[in-house]
């Protein structure tokens, strides 16, 4: 499978929370993505640079809070974040980086 310079800008980064942590015991994995990427893009992303199945792929896009700094007002940027579910037996180690 050939890693194709596009399937980078797809795929940004993967989300370590406690909850992304907890989701990587069900066979999930999350990944925050470009605003613009759609689901079969995503899923052919994750398949070519992972080298994994993917069964399913949920998206959401997380509106970003007005935060305050030094007294001005700021608004953080949206953020798309999909939740990738892999075959049984497929597992990505998002702690190793690309």
């Amino acid at each position: 499978m050939s890693k194709d310079a596009r399937h980078y800008d797809v795929i940004k980064s993967p989300v370590i929370t406690e909850k992304a942590t907890l989701a990587s015991e069900h066979n999930k994995v999350v990944f925050k993505v470009a605003k613009t990427a759609t689901k079969p893009q995503i899923k052919e992303a994750v398949e070519k640079l992972f080298d994994v199945k993917v069964t399913g792929v949920n998206t959401q896009v997380v509106k970003g809070k007005v935060k305050r700094f030094k007294g001005q007002l700021g608004q953080r940027s949206d953020v798309k974040k999909a939740v990738v579910t892999l075959a049984e037996g497929s597992r990505i180690d998002v702690t190793t980086g690309l």
